[in-house]
């Protein structure tokens, strides 16, 4: 039967009338439209990405169990209160702003409430210092029975069981010219060197092999040149970090603050402000679903704070003592005039594809910055090469190596928090000795030195965090 020409047209533009409501309606329900939330059908809702490290956790949304992680969950827009939580882990907690179409989420890391503890030395540690690439750790022990057993030790804190297992291995004896146990030590920084200041000698060792330290040259007279091409290459590196952050945090980092340290991805800013300031807003351009986490822009003299370059968020997460007791890191690139600041931020406009000289101006760490003309002994360089690598060695907190916590010492307790300053929580409470506290790698420990008996000497051990 033939279908009058009428009818065929009503047909199409029925069909397809029908296909446009139904793309329409299938790319707004993906967008999360039309959802079914506890409100009934809405026509409108944010996502809730519910996701947690380890996985298997309850969600709770305003107190009320809803689901267990990993879920996505499409809630009407507005503010809720959602509770993270597994037994054995301490819980997440955070007040959370879901806009409509966009994604939020929750990347909640928990943290065992008991967490075990296990020895990596027996021997006695002592001068313990990890390298600038986080990936070892140097240390001093004098208590093997067999004497040429006694020296410098390395720790490889790798990913790996085998290694782990393997522990530590010598990479130099003990001297009769050099006290290992009260030298000091300058990291190279690609950390496959070690400088070895004393009063008596100065060497350099190389950490992948063992070394006989009374048949290396004395380094003293060379020293200055091989801390200069070390500096030469932590600047480049710097300046090509900060190249990636906005102009007002360079200037920022290099003139008004101190113990400024990169997270590990490298996005995100530790500093302690030395004067009070007014951050300026839209820095960068907006992300969507970016944290709605109250932040601070207005910054004062001793604040402690973290700058987020993606989504130009600034939080404050401490506060520096007012008697500092360590010495202060500043940026190898910090200006101290009008001019310099000029030439830094042209330095600073493209970031380099090689290895080169760096231009004028950067601030050697072998010269004090208050006293030009005082000689800094070797033992104070030491010491400001080592807290330019690490703020375990400055009055602030450490970057957990996920880039999204930092952790601290606080009365013999050890915590930790998430950048934007929430969820602080104890990961260890007890004794460790010299304020001395290190993340594993890949977050699956952290390494304190301590003594559980007055009889025995102190060792390092890790707090197994996974």
């Amino acid at each position: 039967m033939r279908i009058p020409a009428s009818k065929g047209l009503f047909y199409t533009l029925f069909s397809g009338l029908i296909i446009i409501v139904l793309t329409y309606l299938a790319i707004n329900y993906a967008k999360g439209s039309y959802r079914i939330t506890d409100t009934g059908l809405s026509p409108e809702t944010g996502l809730l990405a519910a996701n947690s490290f380890p996985p298997g956790s309850e969600v709770y949304i305003n107190d009320k169990l809803v689901t267990a992680t990993d879920d996505t969950l499409y809630l009407d827009p507005g503010e809720y209160r959602v509770r993270i939580s597994q037994d054995g882990y301490s819980s997440w907690q955070k007040i959370l702003t879901l806009e409509k179409e966009l994604v939020t989420q929750t990347n909640a890391k928990l943290f065992p409430s008991a967490p075990s503890i296990t020895p990596l030395t027996f021997t006695g540690t002592e001068n313990i210092l990890p390298s600038p690439d986080g990936q070892k750790i140097v240390y001093y022990t004098a208590s093997n029975s067999a004497q040429r057993k006694n020296g410098l030790y390395l720790l490889e804190l790798a990913d790996s069981p085998l290694s782990f297992q393997r522990g530590a291995r010598q990479i130099a004896e003990d001297s009769t010219s050099i006290d290992l146990a009260t030298a000091s030590f300058i990291w190279s920084p690609d950390s496959t060197q070690l400088m070895i200041i004393s009063p008596t000698r100065q060497v350099l060792i190389d950490v992948s092999k063992l070394n006989n330290l009374d048949a290396l040259p004395d380094i003293s007279f060379s020293r200055k040149q091989i801390l200069n091409d070390w500096e030469e290459e932590m600047y480049l590196r710097e300046k090509q970090f900060l190249a990636k952050f906005p102009d007002k945090i360079i200037s920022l980092a290099t003139q008004s603050a101190v113990n400024v340290y990169f997270s590990p991805n490298k996005k995100r800013l530790l500093y302690t402000a030395t004067a009070d300031q007014t951050l300026p807003e839209n820095l960068v351009p907006p992300l969507p679903a970016a944290s709605t986490q109250p932040q601070v822009r207005q910054l004062i003299k001793g604040g402690i704070y973290v700058y987020d370059q993606e989504e130009d968020r600034n939080f404050q997460v401490g506060t520096a003592p007012e008697e500092l007791m360590h010495p202060l890191k500043h940026f190898l690139a910090i200006s101290t005039s009008d001019k310099a600041t000029s030439v830094l931020s042209s330095d600073l406009s493209t970031t380099p594809t090689k290895l080169s000289p760096p231009p004028l101006p950067y601030q050697s760490l072998q010269v004090d910055l208050n006293q030009l003309d005082r000689i800094l002994s070797p033992q104070e360089i030491a010491t400001r090469f080592n807290t330019y690598h690490s703020s375990l060695f400055a009055d602030t907190l450490q970057w957990y190596p996920d880039s999204n916590h930092l952790f601290y010492a606080n009365d013999n307790q050890i915590k930790i928090m998430e950048y934007d300053s929430t969820n602080v929580r104890t990961l260890y409470s007890g004794p460790f000795t010299n304020q001395f506290i290190y993340p594993w790698p890949d977050g699956s420990r952290l390494l304190i030195t301590t003594n559980f008996t007055p009889q025995t000497p102190v060792n390092l051990y890790a707090i197994e965090l996974k």
